[in-house]
């Protein structure tokens, strides 16, 4: 799929995106936002498949970008591999290439080390080499996919390849992931307009809200023991489990709706106008990711007022406070059931960690012209 334009203009943008959905795509849409039409030429597939995308992709765009053309920026995530596509388009060559880190494939937690398919991460280690500029969306992400380039390089047995990860670190930058903020309600702002109307918030069971995709590497099945350990313990909450599901209901969650009741109050996937009506209502955020490089659901239900909760790895404590942050299921256990039974210290609580969190790094107002500065034609 390709943006519809006057096919007489030549512009000078190419922007290639192989898994056109989800994160990917509110990336793309946001920077073209700012982008006048002419200057850009959009090249996409849809949000399924990752594997193949990730392996054929590049064939495909090849036989779809036109050959005469005059880009000089091209813009794509790590799905696509780069060195492929410029191996049959060497048209493409002189193009300043920019490759977008939503995550890497160096790190990806399998169930059984036999599952893994060292094809990916070999395509990103080629994709970075043949890039003149690597983003990252995360310190973490960086720092995880550089010092594993080598230890994954010498899986292979009978040859030894150096100086790998010193080419591609001099390339590599941070760029936080722009999210539309200003595009949210903030419940905080709601809550103190409510204050000066003399609406006073009730103390009530809390809204617990876990919004991930339905895959093993999201952990569902830490959160499932987390909330029936809650309710065997008889304290009130309710919850709402949503997100994206690509595959199979996970394992986790079967029989989730029967074992709590009335307290589970949405479960599926929600319409994003749903979505923020129920992040408003939310008061904890939760994240039981055993693999997270920037988490874009977690800052958005935060920003909507909730409390985020979140593992101490991954990218959790480049963005949130220790005291957000749980080393052990006990503990994260033991957090939630101490705010469940005390609402009233728990609001004590989210007030001190807004008083000091701030969005601003994280936002698109600030971060899209940075994106924009590196796209510079």
């Amino acid at each position: 799929m390709c943006a519809v334009r006057d096919m007489s203009a030549k512009p000078p943008i190419l922007i290639i995106e192989p898994f056109y959905g989800g994160s990917h795509k509110q990336l793309i849409d946001t920077l073209v936002e700012c982008l006048n039409l002419a200057d850009y030429e959009i090249f996409s597939l849809p949000a399924k498949k990752w594997h193949w995308r990730a392996r054929t992709s590049a064939l495909y765009f090849s036989q779809l970008i036109p050959p005469e053309h005059e880009y000089k920026v091209l813009f794509t995530s790590s799905v696509l591999n780069l060195a492929e596509l410029l191996g049959v388009r060497p048209d493409l060559v002189t193009c300043r290439k920019i490759v977008y880190f939503h995550e890497n494939q160096l790190v990806y937690p399998v169930r059984e080390v036999k599952e893994r398919d060292c094809q990916y991460g070999l395509n990103q280690i080629l994709t970075c080499l043949a890039a003149d500029i690597v983003l990252f969306n995360s310190n973490f992400n960086r720092t995880s996919f550089l010092d594993n380039v080598q230890p994954f390089l010498n899986i292979q047995p009978d040859i030894k390849l150096k100086h790998i990860r010193e080419r591609i670190e001099k390339k590599c930058e941070v760029l936080y992931y722009p999210i539309k903020f200003h595009a949210f309600p903030n419940k905080r702002h709601i809550m103190d307009a409510d204050m000066n109307a003399g609406i006073h918030e009730e103390p009530n069971c809390l809204h617990l809200i876990w919004p991930h995709r339905w895959e093993h590497d999201k952990n569902p099945k830490l959160l499932v023991e987390v909330l029936l350990e809650l309710k065997k313990r008889q304290v009130d909450f309710k919850v709402t489990i949503c997100g994206e599901s690509f595959q199979a209901v996970p394992e986790a969650f079967e029989g989730i709706q029967e074992k709590l009741g009335t307290k589970l109050i949405n479960f599926g996937y929600l319409t994003r106008e749903k979505y923020i009506k129920t992040l408003l209502t939310g008061d904890v955020v939760i994240s039981t990711a055993g693999h997270e490089f920037y988490g874009v659901a977690m800052l958005e239900a935060t920003y909507c007022g909730c409390m985020p909760i979140a593992p101490n790895k991954l990218v959790y404590p480049e963005i949130y406070p220790k005291e957000n942050l749980y080393n052990t299921s006990n503990s994260l256990i033991k957090m939630l059931y101490n705010w469940c039974r005390n609402p009233e210290v728990f609001r004590k609580h989210r007030d001190k960690f807004f008083d000091y969190f701030t969005f601003d790094r994280y936002s698109a107002q600030h971060l899209v012209p940075k994106y924009l500065d590196k796209m510079r034609i």
